[in-house]
């Protein structure tokens, strides 16, 4: 039986949105405050928030007080979950990319013997 996660802490759910995704990408290069968030990507305060919201309550992001700055850090170890389960699946991209360049080879082959 499946065991339900509530969604506003699912990392599935956290990487969805492409700002989440973007903003995950600053973070994980360096620590970031939500204003140079905001700069980075030129979304709003309150949208910026929201989403690192989504991405505490996941676990993908870890927050302390500078000041009154919130500091935000990527904790890049929790995408773990998320590389288990799409690594089930590369058998099958691996099986498309052979036959993608048995394909091409074949093509090439045949468009050198008509030369």
């Amino acid at each position: 039986m499946l065991q339900q996660t509530p969604a506003h802490s699912d990392v599935f759910h956290a990487i969805s949105g492409a700002h989440r995704r973007a903003i995950l990408e600053l973070v994980c290069r360096k620590e970031r405050a939500v204003n140079e968030v905001v700069e980075a990507l030129d979304l709003r305060q309150p949208s910026v928030s929201k989403h690192l919201k989504v991405l505490k309550d996941a676990d993908l992001v870890t927050v302390r007080q500078r000041g009154r700055q919130r500091i935000y850090t990527a904790k890049p170890e929790t995408l773990k979950t998320v590389h288990e389960w799409t690594k089930r699946f590369e058998r099958f991209w691996n099986h498309q990319l052979d036959r993608i360049q048995e394909r091409a080879e074949a093509d090439s082959s045949r468009d050198q013997g008509e030369t």
